[in-house]
Parts: structure tokens; sequence; C-alpha cells
């Protein structure tokens, strides 16, 4: 029996990826209070993002997830010329010594593994395992181990990513207006099911699937699988050094740049806009912060997430619209998928 990747799930799953991030919301609230005092350095007054870095010690990459985390959470506000300053109910609540100061219950849980663990991830800005011979999980970069050369771990970790995109990929091929397509390179493809459900809607479309080795072999059983293998390609590919193709009318960039630290993902949409055709696209499927970097909620603690495991972090639409028009591209509106996904187009000109 042929699979489907075009048969959407009857309940949306979302509520369950936002509990299970949920504990992210608590490891970065007692960072701030109990081990980067943010509360009580606001307290004395509004200062600006970059005093903000250099005051503790961060690196712009996790001052990022830091400060969304608490303005999407309600604790920090962001004024006039970019400062950041206190809400009302933090400080009430969060400042030591307020008379009603809750900082000392949170503190409770400095200590706690969890928390540990996101600081050093802040005070780092380095994804878990990086420094070690456990390696990265979900990255590739050389000088890194990597889980995904990792023939078992590969498997583990790309068939474990797939559980999400599977209930995505129907609306993304859905909701993703590439009618005449005739080409689609899927850089960072993984199991390849997104390109897949593009197959099964469009009937005309080729699709190559860019990953590592051992990725690749869970993409061609899938594509088996699914029944499109007379037209899904698999290649050996390294994004950032080997020559990617050209004359593609699709370039699908879906829950990749994500992964990468801004010069990354600037370089990534470069390249993805040099390998279209005239009037081809390329698609940003991912999470979308705020333009204002004050939530959603759910997106700052994913996150967190991103930058513990990742080089990368969650972007705004404004951030993805600035580098795809930086590329030559004319970025078009965001259209909503599913699990808090959106698809973002840059189209080539003509």
């Amino acid at each position: 029996m042929t699979l489907s990747a075009l048969d959407a799930p009857q309940l949306d799953p979302t509520p369950i990826f936002e509990a299970f991030r949920g504990s992210f919301g608590s490891e970065l609230l007692t960072a701030a209070t109990a081990h980067f005092n943010l509360f009580a350095r606001l307290a004395e007054g509004p200062c600006s993002f970059e005093q903000l870095c250099d005051e503790l010690e961060l690196a712009e990459r996790p001052a990022v997830v830091l400060t969304t985390a608490m303005r999407a959470m309600g604790l920090v506000d962001r004024v006039g010329e970019g400062r950041f300053e206190l809400t009302p109910i933090a400080r009430e609540h969060l400042v030591p010594g307020a008379p009603f100061d809750v900082s000392g219950y949170l503190g409770m849980a400095t200590d706690s593994p969890g928390v540990v663990e996101m600081v050093e991830r802040l005070r780092s800005n380095r994804p878990a395992g990086a420094d070690d011979e456990a390696g990265a999980a979900f990255i590739f970069r050389e000088g890194i181990e990597s889980a995904m050369e990792q023939e078992a771990s590969a498997r583990a970790f790309t068939m474990a990513l797939a559980g999400r995109a599977k209930n995505v990929a129907p609306s993304l091929a859905e909701h993703a207006a590439i009618d005449g397509a005739k080409l689609l390179l899927d850089v960072g493809g993984g199991t390849g099911i997104y390109s897949i459900a593009f197959l099964q809607k469009h009937t005309a479309l080729r699709a190559v699937v860019l990953d590592r080795p051992e990725v690749l072999k869970v993409a061609t059983e899938m594509a088996d699988e699914y029944g499109v293998a007379d037209r899904l390609e698999c290649q050996t590919f390294d994004m950032f050094t080997d020559p990617m193709p050209t004359g593609a009318d699709v370039v699908l960039l879906s829950n990749v740049l994500h992964d990468w630290d801004v010069r990354e993902c600037r370089q990534l949409v470069g390249r993805s806009a040099e390998a279209l055709a005239p009037g081809g696209r390329v698609l940003v499927h991912d999470v979308f912060l705020n333009d204002a970097h004050d939530g959603p909620l759910p997106i700052a603690l994913y996150s967190a997430a991103l930058m513990s495991v990742t080089e990368g972090r969650a972007y705004s639409g404004a951030e993805y619209s600035g580098w795809l028009s930086e590329a030559g591209l004319v970025p078009q509106t965001i259209v909503p998928t599913a699990i808090h996904c959106g698809v973002l187009a840059g189209v080539k000109p003509s």
C-alpha cells in the first residue's frame, strides 16, 4: 500500500508541543532571576541591548533568546531607542528586596540540572555536545562531531524529527504556491517528507533532497514507501561548501535556517537564491517570532530549545525578509501552515 503525505491529522497536535517546550520557560526565568540577576539590574534603570550583553556577559544570540523570552512573558519591555526596562509585574515581584518579591521562591530551582544546563548554553553560546566527544545532535559542521554522521543516531534523530514533519507536510503542500514548478531542491531535507508531499500534490514535479549520507538512507526508503522514488533524487550535500544544483524553480528551506546563526543564514539564503531560475522562489518554512521580538511565547521557548542543541535560534519574519531581499528576492506574505510554522516565499525577478 502506497502511503500519502497529503493526509492531514484529524486533531491539531500543537498543544502537545507547547506543553513539551514549557520547561524552557521555567529554566529561562530561573536563569534570568538567580544566575544573571536580570531584574535587579533593570531595577536600576533602563539599558540598551548592548549594555545588557556587556553586563550579563552574553553574546548576541543567547541575549536575544533570553530577552525575547522575558518580553514574551510580560516581564521586560522595550521602550524608546530600544532600551529595556521592567514591566510593573516584574518590578513588584522580581526585584530582590521588594515587599512582594518572589525571586527567592524561583531561586529554589537555581541548581536544578535543567537550569544549570540552560545557563551553560547561554554563557557558552554553544550547543550541547559541541565541545566533547558526544558531538552535536542536530547539525553538521566541519570540526564538530555530528550524530548525523553515524548511521544509528542519524536514523534515530531523523525519524524523531519526522514525527512533527509528517503532521505539517500536508499543510505546507496545500498552502505553498508552487504551481507550474518542475524542479524543487530540498536543502537539509531529512526524510524528504516535505518534498514527498509536494511530489504527490504536483505530479509534474521532480525533487532533489540534499543532506548527509546517513540521513539520505532514510529519505530513499521513504521515497519508496510513498511511491515517488522515480521523481525524488537524493544527493549528498554540505550546504556550506558543496556546489548547489542550479535552475531550480523552488528551493525549500524547511526548519533549516533556525539551526544556524545570522551569518550562516544569510549565506544559505544567498546560495539558495543563486540556484533559482528566473521567476523561481525560495520557500522559508519555519516558525516566526514577532518582528518586535516580544513573542509569541511558544516560539520564544522554542528559540531556547534551538539555542541549546544548534547554533541557531528562532527568527522573525522581518529578519527572514531582510535576508531574502539582500539576496535579490522579493519577499511575499507569511502563510501559516501547522504547529506554529508558516511559509515565507522570496521570488526571484524574471
